[in-house]
């Protein structure tokens, strides 16, 4: 009966209010480059801390929910990740905007969104304190091997070129080390300029090998930057119905895994979309088409990476141990406020955690009427506008953007430099993701193997710490599968004929792309 009321109190006026204003300006927030869920949050925060503890919660959760779903925009329409998380859905959204299917790419992200946040937030409702556990059961070494298993998977789905991929992924490990060491603290790479002693920072890497290739590409050719549908098709909200119903299984599965990615700290939305993407790509009967504007790889990664928001506030309202910066950001948020954290907030302060947590789900639920309206606005801008505003427009973006994360002038530097290292790079046919995969996963990947090292030392017993432990078998037997599977798999599936264009209504269109 207390669980009746608490949902009662998420939907007063006021709450709906809070929720829907945090989804509108998350979404916003998370599709512009370089503004990312944690800035969103960051940023908005203060607003909270005159308001009712449980209404201030579910405004910072509808931020946080709503950025992660906005970084898809920019993936699909613009080929740059608003938002980390976003890198994978790159993989499929861009293409299926060039052939003209940007609408139905953009909705698609929203529904997937939408079923990845309420698994994730039920997960937290229902299984918190349980699934807090399998947290605690990770150890530096099972960081470091899960580190791994993400690098090696965004190497298999370097579009079939696995030495590329895995070189991508050594450059993105060899900038992660530059600046000061994680553990002891030894200064590397720096040339000895003090300005890289804190290391290439993430975002501005992100804009600058995603952003700056798109936009010397879009200036070097005089075609559109996307394919312009002459005949308006609105949301295609039954189209995508229609194909999310039929990989429900896609769904389910992805949310699944982003819900538990969420809950180990540190993982994060890009981590769980890789393994999605890689898990949708190993068991789908159109596994070739994967790359080139498929729609179950957009369903997997968006439901995955949404997941991770309820999934990383398990820990975060149970452990006190944040799943993700954002996490980290609402954790001090919830300390401002009072409120402390651990098992015991699910009865002392039962109002407030269940208020907020059937607030998230609210916030969710509104975030696809929010998307769908924000998406097809967005998307007939980005193909009405010319490119002597479109790409100016980015550009600005793309320096505010890398400028604002820290406020410094080098971070914008590294943009611009890194940016055109990966142009030069994508004409070898090298693809950026592996390279920011590298440097997202490099800090955990060297931290865990320092600490686990250190720890194995002491112990005398080396090979037991990183070979012995049961979590570190099941996560190197899944390392092993990712990296040749991509070898193997042509062999096991018997030989059909390819279908002749991706799982859309615009099979024409699919025909004429570049």
């Amino acid at each position: 009966m207390d669980r009746l009321q608490y949902l009662f109190d998420a939907l007063t006026p006021l709450n709906i209010a809070l929720a829907w204003a945090g989804v509108i300006a998350g979404t916003v927030i998370g599709a512009l480059p370089g503004l990312s869920a944690t800035m969103a949050v960051a940023v908005l925060v203060p607003i909270t801390f005159s308001m009712d503890p449980a209404s201030g919660l579910i405004m910072l959760g509808a931020i946080y929910t709503g950025a992660i779903y906005g970084g898809a925009f920019a993936a699909i329409l613009v080929n740059t990740p608003g938002t980390p998380s976003a890198i994978a859905t790159t993989f499929d959204g861009f293409p299926m905007a060039k052939r003209g299917d940007g609408d139905l790419a953009v909705t698609l992200a929203a529904i997937a969104s939408v079923c990845g946040g309420l698994v994730g937030a039920l997960a937290l409702l229902l299984l918190a304190p349980p699934l807090a556990r399998v947290a605690l059961a990770f150890g530096p070494v099972e960081y470091f091997w899960l580190a791994m298993l993400g690098l090696t998977l965004i190497a298999a789905l370097s579009e079939g070129d696995l030495l590329k991929g895995l070189m991508g992924a050594c450059f993105g490990l060899l900038l992660s080390m530059i600046g000061v060491a994680v553990v002891g603290g030894d200064v590397r790479f720096t040339l000895g300029m003090p300005q890289l002693l804190g290391g290439v920072e993430i975002v501005s890497a992100l804009i600058g090998l995603y952003c700056i290739p798109v936009l010397i590409d879009m200036v070097s050719t005089p075609k559109a930057h996307l394919k312009v549908s002459t005949t308006p098709r609105g949301f295609r909200l039954g189209e995508a119905l229609g194909l999310a119903w039929r990989h429900k299984v896609n769904l389910g599965r992805s949310s699944v895994i982003g819900t538990l990615v969420g809950i180990l700290p540190g993982a994060g939305g890009s981590i769980a979309g890789l393994v999605a993407y890689s898990e949708s790509r190993r068991t789908s009967k159109r596994s070739r088409h994967f790359g080139t504007g498929e729609p179950e790889g957009i369903m997997a990664t968006e439901s995955a990476n949404n997941a991770t928001v309820g999934g990383g506030f398990i820990p975060t309202l149970v452990l006190g141990i944040p799943g993700t910066p954002p996490d980290a950001v609402i954790l001090g948020a919830l300390l401002v406020q009072g409120i402390r954290t651990g098992p015991s907030l699910f009865t002392d302060q039962a109002s407030i955690s269940f208020t907020f947590i059937y607030g998230l789900l609210i916030a969710t639920v509104l975030m696809l009427p929010t998307g769908l309206l924000i998406g097809r606005y967005a998307y007939k801008s980005i193909i009405s506008l010319p490119k002597a505003v479109l790409v100016p427009t980015i550009a600005f973006m793309t320096v505010i953007g890398s400028y604002a994360i820290q406020n410094s002038a080098v971070d914008t530097v590294i943009m611009f430099t890194l940016g055109v290292v990966g142009w030069v790079l994508a004409r070898f046919g090298f693809k950026p993701s592996p390279i920011v995969l590298g440097l997202v996963l490099g800090q955990i990947a060297e931290q865990g193997f320092v600490q686990g090292w250190l720890i194995g030392s002491a112990t005398n017993d080396l090979v037991g710490m990183y070979f012995g432990r049961p979590l570190s078998i099941g996560i190197i037997a899944f390392i092993v599968l990712s990296l040749f599977y991509p070898l193997i798999a042509p062999r096991l599936k018997p030989r059909r004929p390819a279908p002749n264009a991706p799982e859309t209504s615009s099979r024409k269109g699919a025909a004429n792309a570049d």
